[in-house]
């Protein structure tokens, strides 16, 4: 491996700090997925309500990264990331509070007007610091924070959920948080290249500019991508506790073990996925994570019966999941220009926002809870989540063209303007 391909001690440390944030945010709400069922009875919440829960959280997002796209690029982003991540914080500390469906809303909503912002402004921080050719590896490293989050981070919330009530993990994952905002305070260096890059007038965001930047063909189809690639995970994700649980059986005190083989395999995935982009294309591991998603899917919402083992086929749609989601982020991270960077990247997050939450809510209005907590309904879901995920990696496949045609029209125009005249 040459040392080109290597990050530097500087982008190393940034990604790792980056990582932490999105370790924060993944858990606060990953874990609110696995202890639906716990905080459901609780609360008084039916089970085909959870996906409201999920909802709330990435509907805030979405208004938060509207709100972002104007103003993230004007500002250092470790100031806006330690914010965000500030925010979330408490957020996350409400949650363990609530006390029925509306004040459970309400922290999650807060959470997710702080939470997307805090992954927008992480990954142009990525984009920001680490160059082309190695920034697969590091979106490899920060998309890692899923599998981390599964494999640690939530059997230790289904465990002190077990132990405390399900209010603990709350209360431990904004503590470790706020420790996180502090680490990124003090280790991560000033996030202010952006600003030295072009004029005043590029950093005071109009209407127009959104305009601009929409009217770009590459940029509507690498939102497009974003959309369709959170829509067939979150028509599934939020239900999938629930699901297994009392549609197959699968006992409670084993849903620990489940999520942390899964992140286990994630882990490995994220890592080797990230690689496999820079080296072999995103289209490639698009498709493969599209063959093993879909088999997963109709496994185990489909079939009559399982062909194999949850212990096998939760680790396989994880490990897919995060496969595509290295895939997303490095692909349409190469779509903007370092100024606009920060601006594109809170609007994919609200596009991620607003298409999870419309998955998330068009699940919930199609589920019915059966008597004992079964799911009814799930069939038309999980076929439409298939269908969708076929269309994904032709879209990459554009993307990773047009990326590739610019870098070439760059090289050309260096060439002719360098080339010495007589």
């Amino acid at each position: 491996m040459s040392a080109a391909s290597q990050l530097t001690p500087v982008e190393r440390r940034i990604t790792l700090l980056v990582a932490a944030v999105q370790l924060v945010n993944v858990l606060d709400f990953m874990m609110v997925l696995p202890l639906g069922p716990d905080f459901a009875t609780a609360l008084g919440i039916p089970t085909s309500h959870l996906g409201y829960v999920g909802g709330a959280y990435t509907a805030a997002g979405f208004i938060a990264g509207l709100i972002g796209a104007v103003l993230l690029d004007r500002f250092d982003r470790r100031q806006a990331l330690a914010v965000a991540i500030g925010g979330l914080v408490i957020a996350t500390a409400l949650g363990g509070f609530a006390v029925d469906l509306p004040t459970m809303l309400g922290a999650r909503i807060l959470a997710g007007f702080f939470g997307g912002p805090a992954t927008a402004i992480a990954l142009a921080i990525i984009a920001d610091s680490v160059p082309p050719q190695r920034r697969g590896r590091a979106m490899g490293m920060v998309s890692a924070s899923f599998a981390v989050a599964s494999t640690i981070g939530i059997p230790l919330a289904l465990e002190l959920a077990t132990l405390g009530g399900w209010r603990m993990p709350f209360f431990a994952v904004a503590t470790f948080g706020a420790v996180v905002a502090m680490l990124v305070v003090w280790a991560m260096p000033p996030q202010r290249a952006h600003l030295q890059t072009g004029d005043a007038a590029s950093r005071a965001v109009s209407l127009a500019d959104f305009g601009r930047l929409l009217s770009k063909p590459m940029a509507r189809i690498a939102m497009l991508l974003v959309g369709l690639a959170m829509i067939t995970g979150f028509m599934l994700i939020p239900n999938f506790s629930a699901w297994i649980q009392f549609n197959r059986g699968f006992p409670r005190e084993q849903i620990g073990v489940l999520y942390m083989l899964g992140g286990v395999v994630g882990f490995f995935v994220t890592r080797y996925a990230g690689i496999g982009v820079d080296r072999f294309g995103g289209t490639a591991i698009a498709l493969t994570a599209a063959i093993v998603n879909i088999f997963a899917i109709w496994a185990v919402f489909l079939a009559t019966n399982l062909p194999v083992s949850l212990y096998v086929l939760f680790p396989l749609f994880m490990g897919a999941n995060a496969s595509r989601f290295v895939v997303v982020s490095t692909v349409t991270s190469k779509v903007p220009d370092a100024p606009e960077r920060a601006r594109f990247m809170s609007m994919t997050s609200s596009v991620q926002a607003l298409s999870s939450s419309c998955a998330a809510f068009v699940a919930s209005a199609v589920l019915i809870e059966l008597p004992g907590g079964a799911l009814g309904g799930m069939p038309p879901i999980a076929t439409a989540a298939i269908a969708l995920i076929l269309v994904v990696p032709p879209l990459i496949w554009a993307v990773e063209r047009f990326v590739e045609k610019r870098a070439a029209s760059l090289r050309v125009q260096t060439i002719v303007e360098t080339a010495p005249t007589r």
